[in-house]
């Protein structure tokens, strides 16, 4: 590499240091400390690549300097190395118990410095080059995954009258929920990603059906009820926490708090909390847009609408939720409602 690596000195001898610049400083850019606290406050300006560091210093000695930069998230990767005339196996475990990666003992040797420098600058840039990649395929399969979540909700609403845009607006509706009943931000996060695949069932639902300009006969009904079991199939052929929890908002967002729901009749708490909410935030969403058979509801007749469910349809502690978040939810439809609009343009 091209890169010229910064190495901070730490000692409080001038002739060390002065040393130490002369075996260094045709190859490494330098920086020096004469103390631990010094070293600190020049590790988090300089950010080195590695510290040479002295271990009997006044005020500060380096194992407790050493301690410090490791309990520092900025200093903590940085690779230390004890340069010291104690050489005593105690005091060698002791650095390395404090988190030092070598020792190079005094009167230093200078093939010994440059060489033990090297090999420890090479495998940090190794270390760092790995991490960076790994954070980078993580990002990367990160966007694949929501890529392919995206595609999956977007397919369920392939052949339905609805936009693509409701499926978003459930997603943030139910994450405004969720947040009101303090649901743990792990599964917030999840829940984001899984609500919008709740109608992914619905690809296999003839369009004649979901697209019918008026009421559903009744033995169209039993048809479109077998939705949410198709999801489930769907997406229950992965065991992952996301798409368990995606085949279970699909299976069951239509389940009723008092039992009357499909596809099983659970009743309660026997809901998965996830299906609960997205059954609240979907049927909110339902309410308040046009559909070839009905008009839109008003904002303030949906809200009546959800709030008669509590302990019918809807668990009643959510429902509490869903108007401790109504602000947001509002906001939200507002935002979501303007895209749905630029859209049709």
């Amino acid at each position: 590499m091209n890169m010229r690596y910064k190495v901070l000195i730490v000692d409080d001898e001038p002739s060390n240091r002065q040393l130490m610049r002369q075996i260094l400083k045709d190859k490494y850019t330098l920086s020096f400390a004469t103390d631990g606290v010094g070293a600190l406050n020049v590790a988090w300006e300089v950010n080195p690549d590695l510290i040479l560091l002295d271990v009997l210093m006044p005020v500060m000695d380096g194992y407790e300097t050493c301690r410090r930069l490791k309990a520092n998230p900025l200093t903590a990767k940085i690779p230390v190395i004890f340069v010291t005339a104690m050489a005593d196996v105690e005091d060698e475990n002791l650095g390395f118990e404090v988190g030092a990666v070598d020792y190079i003992t005094k009167p230093v040797s200078p093939p010994i410095v440059k060489a033990r420098v090297a090999t420890h600058l090479a495998l940090y840039d190794q270390k760092r080059t790995c991490e960076e990649t790994v954070i980078q395929r993580t990002q990367e399969l990160q966007q694949s995954q929501r890529s392919a979540i995206f595609m999956l909700g977007e397919a369920g609403h392939y052949n339905d009258t609805d936009t693509g845009i409701h499926i978003w607006r459930i997603a943030t509706y139910s994450v405004a929920i969720a947040q009101a009943a303090n649901m743990q931000v792990d599964q917030i996060a999840l829940l984001e990603l899984t609500a919008p695949m709740h109608d992914v069932g619905k690809i296999g639902i003839p369009s004649s059906i979901l697209k019918k300009p008026a009421k559903l006969e009744p033995h169209e009904w039993e048809v479109i009820m077998t939705h949410s079991e198709i999801g489930y199939k769907i997406l229950s052929k992965s065991d992952t926490p996301l798409f368990k929890m995606a085949a279970d908002i699909a299976y069951y967002h239509h389940e009723k708090y008092n039992g009357t729901g499909y596809p099983k009749c659970l009743r309660g708490d026997e809901i998965p909390e996830c299906a609960r909410i997205v059954a609240i935030a979907d049927v909110f969403d339902a309410l308040t847009m046009s559909r070839p058979y009905k008009e839109a509801w008003p904002i303030e007749k949906a809200l009546d609408e959800i709030r008669k469910g509590a302990g019918n349809h809807f668990d009643p502690h959510l429902v509490e939720c869903f108007f401790m978040a109504e602000a947001e939810i509002r906001k939200h439809k507002t935002i979501w409602d303007q895209k749905e609009s630029e859209q049709s343009q």
